[in-house]
């Protein structure tokens, strides 16, 4: 009975195991959702739907369900991770700090939303990701030059974001014309971490205060050092998600109309779900990624890649690049992809060809150095999947029976020593000569 229970166990799981992330359909993903309260996945529901929508499965737990499990048996459960739970202090189950980041560092993708609630635990996961939130519990982002006109905000916290990264990769290629409605706490990005990005950041008037009580000194934060939302890639390609606001991702936020101050435009809807939904496509791998196929290398007239390669024989190099399109795989084009012939230290960098079909070509010339080599392609562009491929070649010297008979540098040598022969000669017959005389 023990081992029937094990096994009618393992196939439960086996369909959840087997809706893994795939380098073929990165769409093809399952997301697990914590939330405080169900509530939010109904004002919410806007966001959600729009993931589903585009093929994401996504599963909505509470953040201290006691079931709660991002890995069994060695597998990992799900592709990605959104925490709508700013102030949970404790996850259910085996679900830590330490689980969150091995998770992201196994390559997957997390969305992290705070707010002035934000629990020491989500700080925490915040702060190893790269960014710091506003140490002051009671702190939000005050704007008193780019706020929303509102009838009802009189603080000036409802601030209308428009300062956006300039990235079509990562924000799409449709330009986000309406503010971006935000009420929440602001954030800065940790000089070490090179890989965060700021995607929306506060106007230079912005500073993060408690707007219910007096300035005593100048703010911890302020101007365009605060980050409204901020995104991550990691060295593996894993991609964050940082906002100060939970309200971003909110349906009366999607709905709402926005004027900003000081302009007479009022747009009938937010960018809210613009802004979103597109950087959502970006976080969970529907844009921007890469993948390369068919790596080949060989001598010039020839088809099979050899074992190894001689000093100064002529080779070629391909590989194929394509972009995931949310749909389908297109061709990457691009005229900046190079490649280097590599041993301890590039002897040959040459920039590749494209056919503008995702095919990448080149042709050089072996180096007069023999050893181990590597093609090493390192291709890494904002808001795009990093692309390392390399592969190991040994290059070879020639073979005794390999070099030319007859060198032609060389005939000034042998020019020399025939003549040198023809001297001594002479010499000889000259010299036996004026003896026997």
């Amino acid at each position: 009975m023990g081992k029937t229970a094990i096994f009618l166990t393992l196939m439960s799981l086996l369909p959840l195991l087997c809706n893994s992330f795939s380098s073929e359909n990165p769409s093809d993903q399952r997301i697990l959702v914590l939330l405080e309260d169900f509530a939010i996945k109904s004002s919410h529901s806007l966001f959600f739907n729009s993931l589903k929508a585009r093929g994401l499965d996504l599963d909505f737990k509470l953040a201290d369900d006691p079931k709660l499990a991002l890995k069994r048996y060695g597998q990992y459960l799900y592709d990605g991770l959104i925490l709508f739970s700013p102030s949970t202090k404790h996850f259910g189950g085996s679900l830590d700090l330490t689980a969150v980041l091995d998770f992201v560092d196994s390559g997957h993708d997390l969305i992290i939303t705070a707010d002035t609630s934000a629990s020491e635990l989500i700080r925490d996961i915040a702060t190893e990701c790269g960014v710091d939130f506003d140490e002051d519990p009671d702190a939000v982002v005050i704007d008193h030059t780019s706020y929303a006109v509102s009838e009802v905000d009189g603080s000036h916290t409802l601030i209308a974001g428009d300062e956006f990264i300039q990235s079509n990769v990562i924000l799409g290629e449709k330009t986000i014309e309406a503010p971006v409605l935000f009420r929440g706490i602001g954030h800065s990005v940790n000089a070490a971490y090179s890989l965060v990005l700021k995607v929306l950041s506060a106007s230079p008037s912005a500073y993060s205060a408690n707007p219910k009580a007096k300035l005593s000194g100048p703010p911890t934060l302020s101007g365009s050092s605060i980050s409204l939302v901020s995104v991550v890639q990691a060295r593996n390609n894993a991609r964050i998600l940082l906002s100060g606001s939970l309200a971003l991702f909110s349906n009366r936020f999607f709905k709402s109309g926005v004027q900003k101050a000081g302009t007479l435009t009022k747009h009938a809807k937010s960018g809210n779900e613009q802004f979103v939904t597109e950087l959502s496509k970006w976080v969970f791998h529907e844009r921007g990624h890469f993948k390369a196929v068919n790596i080949q290398h060989h001598k010039v007239g020839e088809n099979v890649e050899p074992a190894m390669y001689r000093i100064n024989d002529d080779l070629e190099y391909a590989v194929e690049i394509y972009e995931w399109s949310g749909k389908s795989w297109k061709p990457y084009v691009a005229n900046d992809v190079q490649v280097q012939f590599y041993m301890m230290s590039p002897y040959v960098l040459k920039t590749l060809s494209s056919d503008q079909r995702g095919l990448y070509s080149t042709s050089f010339r072996v180096p007069d150095v023999y050893g181990v080599f590597q093609f090493k392609v390192e291709y890494q562009r904002l808001g795009y999947t990093s692309l390392s491929l390399s592969k190991q070649i040994p290059v070879r010297p020639f073979r005794h029976n390999e070099y030319e008979r007859f060198i032609t540098a060389a005939y000034p040598y042998y020019g020399a020593s025939f003549v040198t022969m023809a001297g001594f000669f002479i010499f000889t017959i000259a010299y036996l000569y004026n003896k026997r005389s």
